[in-house]
């Protein structure tokens, strides 16, 4: 008989079952035809870069997911996270859990105002020479605070949202858990997957910046510096009568 105050506790797989489980639904999927990204975890850190790093302590930071993170890391080394694809605004995962078909969880990230776009293209002409090194998949170190600041672009809990097909009923669950923290690991590996996540189109966003940058050297073409020292001022610099 069903009853209403249903007080069931849902056990934990441990790791072993997880990884059996995901190698049998692997192998469905594959007989389906379809092609799974999953994640893998190297060595004992999840994530080993700046990317990861950066995106796994943006999200630690916050009070709102701290009770379910552990549960969601667990997973993740596990091998849990048997497919997880990053688009516009959008992560997509498939993750094991107890039963034997993979849990679907989708993670939404709300795009960037245009007003914030412009203010981190500002910044971003100041460092104009690094852009190169970000390209390549590095992170200049001077360039940390566009990205973790209180304004860059690493999403707070308001620009993120989350479902899970799961019948657990907190809104972020250990699959959703499981799933950010995959993201982490898939930045590690594509950095400029991160910026697709956030809805900027990288090449555009470079030439706009360069183009502004461009434009405010030519706006202050014809101005006299205040580093250029007069004739008589450069005399007495260097004690030339």
């Amino acid at each position: 008989m069903s009853r209403y105050w249903d007080t069931t506790v849902y056990g934990q797989p441990t790791a072993a079952e997880i990884q059996k489980n995901a190698a049998e639904s692997k192998k469905k999927e594959k007989k389906k035809g379809n092609q799974l990204e999953p994640v893998t975890v190297q060595g004992r850190n999840i994530v080993q870069n700046w990317w990861g790093r950066a995106w796994c302590e943006n999200l630690e930071q916050y009070a709102d997911y701290e009770s379910r993170l552990d549960r969601g890391k667990r997973y993740v080394r596990a091998g849990a996270v048997l497919d997880l694809k990053i688009q516009k605004g959008k992560i997509l995962a498939r993750v094991q859990g107890t039963r034997k078909v993979p849990y679907k969880v989708e993670i939404r990230i709300s795009p960037l105002s245009e007003e914030k776009c412009q203010s981190i293209i500002e910044k971003c002409g100041s460092k104009i020479e690094n852009m190169e090194e970000l390209l390549n998949g590095n992170f200049p170190v001077q360039m940390q605070e566009l990205f973790q600041g209180k304004d860059g672009l690493f999403p707070t809990p308001r620009e993120i949202s989350f479902q899970c097909s799961c019948p657990d009923w907190a809104l972020l669950c250990k699959h959703v858990a499981a799933a950010l923290y995959g993201v982490g690991v898939r930045l590690d590996e594509q950095p400029l997957l991160f910026f697709e996540l956030r809805g900027i189109e990288i090449g555009r966003f470079i030439d706009v910046t360069i183009a502004n940058r461009v434009e405010a050297m030519l706006a202050n073409e014809g101005r006299p510096s205040s580093r250029i020292i007069e004739g008589e001022d450069l005399g007495a610099l260097f004690g030339v009568l």
